[in-house]
């Protein structure tokens, strides 16, 4: 599985003392729309050079794991580099410029909404056999060997789009509508490449994306907040007296803990009952799939570990976790076997998942 997005950068109502600096990436992204954006005419690249580019922003981005790791096989892997890149740069037209960023090769402005509509446009030129774009020539390689549909590629910026002017979410219903297009398409898209269609495949598969994005969520809790952003849903905060501002603010509170205990073990069982997909893909997919549940689930664990405190430190993959993780995506790619989290009273999707209150 590729890794899932970041929450957006669109902080329009944060108080400045709270508003965080911009990522890293923000120049690359600026320096590389001056190069491919839309003001570029006659910047094409060969299918080799594209697909160069492809690989060198896959190998070089910081995430919690590798994006094509070793583990894959070298037919298949440049079409995850192709497919991480179009991901890639679709979340950072929409997280990485600025409201209003000038392209540096013209006077033109343009906002994430124009980018991520000139995006697909050059998505469905793409799908027509007419790319310009190093990312789009060398996933139209990708489509040439796997007949993929236009429509997961779509509902990825479909959800993207959605950023830009909804950061609130009054229910898990609603964050998992926003999931199935942020987070779920991707996994289709693998089972595209793995020609797996099972029904019960595509099941589990949504399951361990949304488990993703979820476990992505209760660990940037505090981060998003600072971006004005609040994935956790209104349901699960107004039961222990939380307001917006007690988010917003993006401090440690008893309160808080106890509403994010519940948001970790509801994200658990995603990726737990999604799990069983390892027993259905080929097992070079299925170490893939065993790699990145494990991580959400080794994420999942830290956050408990800390006490459900994600305000006052970092929660990561340790160095030492990451190649137990490796160890045994490799030796027992097919294993479903998980522990139960300490402290969870039930477990079940058709409802909110309750822990023990903290002191």
């Amino acid at each position: 599985m590729l890794p899932l997005r970041e929450a957006s950068s669109a902080e329009p109502n944060t108080p400045k003392s709270l508003k965080s600096p911009p990522r890293s990436g923000e120049s690359l992204v600026l320096n590389d729309l001056a190069r491919f954006g839309p003001d570029c005419h006659g910047c094409e690249m060969s299918v080799p050079e594209s697909e160069s580019y492809c690989k060198n922003l896959a190998l070089n981005h910081y995430e919690n794991f590798s994006v094509a790791s070793f583990l894959l096989p070298k037919s298949i892997r440049q079409d995850f580099y192709n497919i991480y890149a179009y991901c890639r740069w679709s979340d950072d037209l929409a997280d990485e410029t600025p409201s209003q960023a000038t392209n540096s090769s013209s006077s033109q402005i343009w906002n994430s909404v124009d980018l991520l509509e000139w995006w697909r446009n050059e998505l469905r030129q793409c799908f027509a056999g007419n790319s310009k774009h190093p990312v789009f020539v060398a996933l139209r390689s990708t489509l040439l060997r796997h007949p993929l549909p236009i429509e997961p590629f779509e509902k990825l910026l479909d959800a993207f789009c959605q950023d830009q002017h909804v950061n609130r979410y009054q229910s898990d219903e609603e964050v998992l509508a926003y999931c199935s297009g942020s987070a779920n398409p991707v996994g289709r898209i693998l089972l595209g490449l793995a020609k797996t269609t099972q029904a019960d495949a595509i099941r589990q598969s949504d399951l361990v994306c949304t488990g993703l994005q979820l476990a992505n969520f209760c660990q940037d809790i505090r981060k998003d907040a600072l971006r004005n952003r609040i994935y956790l849903p209104q349901s699960r905060w107004t039961p222990y007296s939380i307001s917006q501002d007690d988010i917003l603010q993006g401090t440690k509170s008893a309160p808080l803990q106890n509403a994010l205990r519940d948001w970790v073990y509801y994200a658990r069982e995603h990726l737990v009952q999604g799990l069983p997909l390892v027993e259905q893909v080929p097992r070079w997919l299925a170490r893939d799939v065993q790699l990145f549940v494990r991580g959400g689930l080794t994420i999942l664990e830290n956050i408990e570990r800390a006490g459900f405190d994600v305000w006052n430190r970092p929660i990561e993959v340790t160095k030492s976790q990451k190649l137990m993780l490796l160890g045994k995506s490799i030796l027992f790619p097919r294993s479903i076997r998980t522990c139960k989290l300490p402290g969870t009273l039930t477990g079940n999707l058709s409802g909110q998942v309750i822990g023990r209150p903290l002191a």
